[in-house]
């Protein structure tokens, strides 16, 4: 993805959140915060980016955004279930009306059969809706590859809620 895609689809991104008088969340793991990111590097961000929580370990999901310890312990932090409480927790533990998640495997270590390098969950909460979650299985061009088409996808998923 070029810096201008992505760049203009954050840019997109701010402004439906703008229309919709929402603040956004996001809570990330295998992308470390390049969500946030690309959001606050666009000018004039903060009336829109309410926080981003990078929960990284399995203990700072629990710790920082409520996700059940028991809940990635049966499922893994890899997993619907877990995107799903992400994206609930990070709105529960913000001032947003929209949060986006994220929990994959970036690689180059890490895969399994069952989930593979390339595997990223998203999960994306609205209020007073029932949160939605998306599995996407990117083709393994490397790490950074993995992250910035996991970014892509996440904004896209924000865009497809807001339009």
């Amino acid at each position: 993805m070029s810096g201008l895609i992505a760049e203009a689809k954050a840019v997109a991104v701010l402004e439906a959140c703008r229309r919709h008088g929402i603040l956004l969340a996001t809570a990330e793991s295998c992308t470390g915060g390049l969500i946030a990111a690309s959001l606050t590097d666009i000018g004039g961000s903060s009336d829109v980016v309410d926080r981003g929580f990078v929960t990284y370990s399995n203990e700072a999901k629990h710790e920082m955004i409520g996700v059940p310890a028991e809940l990635i312990a049966k499922h893994g932090a890899v997993s619907e279930e877990v995107a799903l409480a992400m994206a609930s927790g990070a709105l529960g533990h913000s001032n947003a009306g929209i949060a986006i998640s994220v929990t994959g495997i970036a690689g180059p270590g890490g895969g399994s059969d069952a989930k593979p390098i390339g595997l990223v969950w998203f999960g994306l909460a609205l209020k007073d809706k029932p949160p939605v979650a998306a599995r996407h299985l990117f083709v393994d061009h490397g790490r950074a590859s993995i992250r910035n088409a996991a970014v892509n996808a996440a904004l896209d998923m924000v865009l497809g809620a807001l339009l």
